[in-house]
């Protein structure tokens, strides 16, 4: 019985050390740090090249949806462009909270843009994507008091 005393303290210890600072912290953890890179790098992929790309060269598929849209081209150019820079920023550290917040207020556009347009074919697409940019943006919140002292010091 004794022995059972004795270790149970110790796990609550390790477990406390191993958990205590994932996402209510001021920083990450290892683990939490290491999953929200591997995430930024996956959406920072997708974002820039099944995503952004074809609007930026205006594939046939892209300009069929943006004219159903009814904004014509100058919106899929800026929407891809949108795209692309989030994407780039979701890699830069200092860059990545707001990244993944911007890029999610982009997909709640494109949530409801699915739901008035398409008749919510693919609405929870955008929905689905925006869990973990989110997640990111939670995770890399640090990094904005970073941003703010970076954009406010003097020349």
């Amino acid at each position: 019985m004794s022995e059972a005393t004795t270790n149970a303290p110790a796990a609550h210890s390790d477990a406390t050390v191993t958990t205590g600072s994932s996402f209510g912290g001021a920083t990450p953890s290892r683990r939490a740090h290491i999953t929200l890179r591997v995430l930024q790098i996956l959406l920072a992929v997708l974002f820039a090249v099944p995503s952004a790309i074809p609007k930026l060269i205006g594939h046939a598929s892209a300009a069929e949806s943006f004219d159903k849209i009814g904004f014509g081209d100058w919106f899929m150019y800026l929407i891809g462009g949108l795209e692309l820079a989030g994407a780039v920023a979701l890699l830069i550290p200092v860059l990545s909270g707001v990244s993944a917040l911007a890029l999610s207020a982009l997909m709640a556009g494109a949530f409801v843009t699915q739901i008035v347009v398409f008749d919510g074919e693919y609405a929870a697409s955008p929905l689905i994507v925006m869990v973990p940019l989110l997640a990111i943006a939670w995770g890399r919140r640090h990094h904005n008091a970073e941003l703010v002292a970076l954009v406010r010091r003097p020349a």
